[in-house]
């Protein structure tokens, strides 16, 4: 490469190239992002960039892919059978916040920009889909009152997500403490595991 930069691997390479892209989209939004921008924050040549990434959306739908993968790998450690249901409910919903809370551009990324550009909502709905099939088996297997149909637990779990998602957003912004909103939502959770149970 021209002015003696070492030669990194690929793969090195592309996921420094999505790193900066992440931040930058999360930072700007996609419409402000420019290829330049990116290619400047990476320490790259926009042709570089190019040559990995045909082009911003390209790019973006990578950052969605990789970003939406972390995030479900995140969550799948929680859902650990081996506990009580409530300890389980705290391990999701906790791990589900603080990971917002320590990820606040790829949060930025997934749900909000990604969500407001049409040709991408369907990444991102199968990432939801997953967690609330996730969330589903949760309360599938943890309620105490005879079972109702499958699509009950599914609306049950639409609803949980749909909320975390709600306050994982006023985490991202900083506007509510990764505690007092854990609480909040196990809290919340707890209900629909324990269904009438005292």
């Amino acid at each position: 490469m021209a002015g003696g930069t070492k030669r990194l691997p690929r793969a090195v390479r592309e996921q420094q190239m999505l790193d900066a892209a992440v931040h930058v989209f999360a930072a700007n939004g996609f419409r402000e992002t420019s290829m330049d921008a990116i290619a400047a924050e990476a320490s790259i040549s926009k042709p570089m960039l190019y040559l990995y990434y045909g082009s911003k959306d390209e790019l973006f739908g990578a950052c969605i892919n990789r970003e939406g993968g972390r995030f479900i790998e995140a969550m799948s450690a929680g859902f650990d059978p081996n506990l009580k249901q409530r300890d389980q409910a705290r391990t999701v919903i906790y791990d589900f916040l603080y990971y917002v809370h320590n990820n606040r551009e790829s949060w930025r990324v997934l749900y909000r920009l990604a969500t407001g550009q049409a040709k991408f909502v369907g990444l991102v709905d199968a990432s939801r889909a997953r967690l609330i099939e996730m969330v589903a088996d949760l309360l599938r297997r943890g309620t105490t009152v005879p079972h109702p149909s499958d699509t009950d637990f599914e609306l049950m779990a639409v609803a949980l997500v749909g909320a975390g998602e709600a306050v994982a957003d006023r985490i991202a912004e900083g506007d509510i403490d990764l505690d007092s909103a854990a609480d909040l939502m196990v809290s919340m959770g707890w209900r629909g595991l324990a269904g009438d149970r005292p």
